[in-house]
């Protein structure tokens, strides 16, 4: 099979050559927002031209380059430029700290090093100073060099450099094209590493023809009319893997560079999918119910009976893949047109057609609601190792409280500790320069060790009880899912970030981060009066209202799986701090440490 992704981009330029392939939002100096098409064509010239700067840059066949930036355009060109030459492009997030930079360049062996902004360039320019093998740097922003650089190129040089390549420049890259094969590393994907150091899972081009494949077959809802919204950042393996399908799909990917732009985004472009992280969910549910809290007792009421006719519609007709009674669905056109209509266009999703979700628990009550409105949540499993998907909601009859049922081709099944083991095409072949790494993570007859515990319901459907290492038991014996308590916790809009702690501890407790904003406005309603964050979070009548809706939130659970205690904190986890990873997964042993003083107050 030949490789899809090493002449994916010529290949559709030579089919719809003045088709738009992507879009990028540009403000202009007066503020205003422009997505810029661009077209196959296009696209194809700067690839070409790329690859062939690569070449002439001494890129070797199966040499690790890196990328360090926030998505753009960029970034998928020089992916696409370094298939062309089987090289082997390596996405490090823009959120990285130079100390995680460095170690991927070195593990890497990083000669060529492209980079966004000033603040990357810096990082960029002073991990040069230790690291001899990094020779090159190319910004994709314009940035002002250090007055010792006289080597950095502008990605817009890059692109003249490789316009005025020779014939045997061209041929070279041809013939390194032709020569590619399926079982070349296509990219090292760094894990954000919860715990130890982070490690590149390999993935070949087989990886990717066959995850392209199978994506195919399971998604049979989406085709070329459809537009997707890049925002997640390509150095994660669940966007990069969703941007290369759209694109060999035909799929219009519009590339959003600015994270914090994301509801402005969605609203200039009403997107048709999207892939996202459950998060993004949990703050449009809140959204949505704040603005249910404000309406009067008979809009309530009219929301009420519209979230009734919806579950019944979409949730026990649709859902099965059954055809709704005639004055269901005749209800249900109704609510839809005057209420759950404008509610999707206000987010941006009211072209939606599915919206592929994973990463982390979304709660049932989030999803159910989301379908109830129309809002076509996929839900699903994967890991960086599985190249993206392992499992996803079918078109039809998937379960809610699931992640859906496996791909074709894969295969997954329930090893010791209730640990969800896979096999099949789209799993890595190790990691990089980590023998022993590699051999722990898969058992003696070849099966990848995914680290989660699941088990299958009576559906088919893979059910994720916990991430194993998160797991712990209470000095009781009981033994404790964080994730799963932690996102029910997520539904409350007073709550922006909760970790849940109890490893060999007589209870359960907590530490949360407030959504500030919500509970300052909850103040101002109140009259509390208070002068720094400090003060708002240890505010008795605070305390009081999270005290009672954390209980109602923990309707349900079993007593020993209750938040006894908790803690507010005045400052959210971050990146920054070494709390959170690059995927915003909680760093746990780096919070137990660091609030060390705060837990045992809690067991005091």
């Amino acid at each position: 099979m030949p490789n899809k992704l090493t002449l994916l981009i010529s290949v559709q330029a030579a089919k719809n050559p003045d088709r738009t392939a992507i879009f990028h939002r540009q403000v202009n100096p007066s503020g205003d927002v422009e997505w810029l098409p661009v077209t196959w064509r296009q696209m194809s010239a700067q690839v070409d031209s790329v690859a062939y700067a690569m070449e002439i840059l001494d890129v070797q066949p199966q040499e690790r380059i890196a990328v360090f930036s926030a998505n753009c355009p960029e970034m998928l060109t020089a992916d696409f430029a370094a298939y062309r030459n089987r090289a082997i492009p390596v996405s490090i997030y823009s959120t990285s700290s130079e100390e995680q930079l460095e170690y991927i360049v070195r593990d890497a062996s990083v000669r060529l090093l492209m980079v966004g902004n000033a603040d990357q360039y810096s990082m960029a320019r002073r991990v040069q100073e230790r690291v001899p093998h990094l020779v090159q740097i190319v910004t994709f922003d314009k940035v002002v060099r250090d007055a010792a650089d006289t080597s950095t190129l502008s990605f817009d040089d890059l692109v003249k450099l490789g316009e005025a390549a020779g014939e045997s420049c061209r041929k070279s890259v041809a013939d390194r094209s032709a020569a590619a094969t399926a079982n070349d590393i296509a990219t090292l994907i760094y894990t954000s590493g919860t715990t130890g150091e982070p490690k590149g899972a390999i993935l070949t081009h087989a990886n990717f023809n066959a995850a392209l494949e199978m994506h195919r077959e399971r998604l049979t809802m989406l085709s070329s009319s459809d537009t997707s919204l890049c925002f997640l950042p390509l150095s994660h393996i669940f966007e990069k893997a969703w941007s290369y399908f759209c694109l060999w799909s035909d799929i219009k990917v519009y590339v959003n560079s600015d994270p914090h732009a994301v509801q402005q985004a969605l609203r200039e472009v009403r997107p048709t999918c999207m892939c996202s992280v459950p998060r993004f969910w949990e703050k449009a549910y809140t959204g949505i119910q704040d603005k249910i809290a404000s309406m009067n007792r008979f809009q309530r009421l009219m929301i009420v009976r519209a979230l009734k006719v919806g579950h019944r519609r979409n949730l026990e007709y649709d859902r099965l893949g059954k055809k709704a009674p005639w004055w269901l669905e005749k209800q249900y056109r109704f609510f839809d047109r005057k209420i759950f209509a404008p509610m999707r266009k206000v987010i941006g999703i009211d072209r939606g057609n599915i919206f592929p979700t994973a990463g982390a628990p979304l709660s049932d009550t989030i999803v159910e609601f989301m379908h109830s409105c129309g809002i076509n949540i996929v839900i699903g499993y994967g890991l960086s190792e599985t190249t993206a998907t392992v499992t996803c909601y079918p078109a039809t009859v998937y379960e809610v409280g699931s992640v859906g049922t496996v791909l074709p081709r894969l295969q997954v099944r329930i090893g010791a500790d209730s640990e969800i083991l896979v096999k099949g095409p789209t799993v890595m072949s190790g990691y990089f320069n980590k023998p022993d790494a590699t051999a722990d993570a898969f058992t003696a007859d070849g099966w990848f060790r995914t680290g989660d515990a699941g088990h299958f319901d009576s559906n088919g459907a893979l059910v994720l009880t916990e991430r194993i290492k998160d797991l712990f038991k209470t000095s009781n014996g009981k033994y404790i899912a964080p994730q799963a308590i932690e996102s029910r916790l997520g539904e409350d809009r007073y709550i922006e970030q909760v970790a849940v702690i109890g490893d060999q501890r007589k209870y359960v407790t907590a530490i949360i981060i407030p959504a500030f904003e919500a509970i300052k406005e909850y103040a101002r309603r109140k009259k509390i009066q208070y002068r720094t964050l400090e003060e708002l979070v240890e505010n008795s009548e605070i305390r009081r209202m999270f005290e009672q809706r954390i209980n109602q939130l923990q309707s349900g659970l079993a007593g020993f799986e209750r938040i006894k205690k908790f803690t507010l904190l005045p400052q959210a986890f971050t990146m920054e701090a070494g709390e959170l990873t690059n995927t915003l997964k909680l760093r746990r042993p780096v919070i137990n440490s660091r609030y060390a003083r705060e837990i045992e107050a809690m067991y005091a």
